[in-house]
């Protein structure tokens, strides 16, 4: 080969060498296209999950209340609260009173909000209402702000 061939030959390799700006954009928007579906379609995975988590602690909350009922004879005042199910509250035979309590303790629904508890029920038929004010944190709501409780 000549030189000047070999010239000539190094240009065209160092002008086709790497992408164009067309192709990087492109690119770019194939893959903005493929976040933006991927998030539309995963993201109402949470709200969900959150829901079915409220909805296994709140069965876990009726089971406890249940068996405080049976060995009390009686279910927590509202004023007491759940708090009675994770240590005796004031006025309560201790001796009947399981030891170390119904559950732990009381945890937050998923959304960082205590879990709320009237004795007797107004929603659920008249035994008890335990319950989540949902995603707002606000009484009642709708869709994803509805109330959850042991009426569903």
């Amino acid at each position: 080969m000549s030189p000047e061939t070999e010239t000539k030959t190094a240009e065209v390799r160092r002008s086709e060498a790497g992408f164009s700006l067309v192709e990087l954009m492109v690119v770019v928007f194939i893959m903005g296209l493929l976040a933006t579906l991927i998030i539309v379609n995963v993201a109402p995975v949470g709200d969900r999950s959150r829901v079915t988590k409220a909805q296994a602690d709140i069965s876990n909350l009726e089971n406890a209340l249940e068996q405080y009922s049976l060995d009390l004879y009686s279910y927590p005042s509202t004023d007491q609260g759940l708090a009675a199910l994770s240590s005796p509250p004031a006025g309560v035979d201790a001796t009947l009173y399981r030891p170390g309590g119904y559950i732990r303790r009381v945890q937050e629904d998923p959304w960082g909000n205590p879990y709320q508890y009237t004795f007797p029920g107004t929603r659920s038929g008249g035994r008890f209402d335990v319950f989540s004010f949902g995603a707002d944190g606000q009484p009642g709501g709708e869709g994803n702000d509805a109330d959850i409780g042991n009426w569903d």
